[in-house]
């Protein structure tokens, strides 16, 4: 048997193919904010913090795409932000509305 082969089917089907995609998702809203899960870990994105999000419809909150392990677009609302943002708000003040 092929050790090289053994070692392809070993790996996720999106590290065999160059694919090294991560995925984050919406797993909850509320009337306050909502829970976003990316790399590995569960954040609450209040609206009083990202207000971009507030008249957001439900399927432009969850349509969400995460790429380089650390950033976060909404297409939708034209909305870009990083990991550091989202778990660091108070170091980002709002600056316009």
């Amino acid at each position: 048997m092929n050790s090289k082969k053994l070692l392809r089917k070993d790996k996720p089907k999106s590290v065999r193919d160059g694919n090294g995609t991560s995925k984050a998702e919406v797993l909850n809203v509320s009337p306050h904010g909502f829970w976003l899960f990316a790399a590995g870990r569960e954040y609450f994105l209040g609206f009083d913090e990202f207000p971009w999000f507030q008249e957001a419809s439900v399927r432009q909150i969850f349509n969400v795409e995460f790429s380089h392990g650390e950033h976060l677009y909404w297409p939708e609302l034209d909305v870009d932000l990083d990991l550091n943002r989202v778990e660091h708000p108070e170091n980002f003040p709002l600056l316009a509305r």
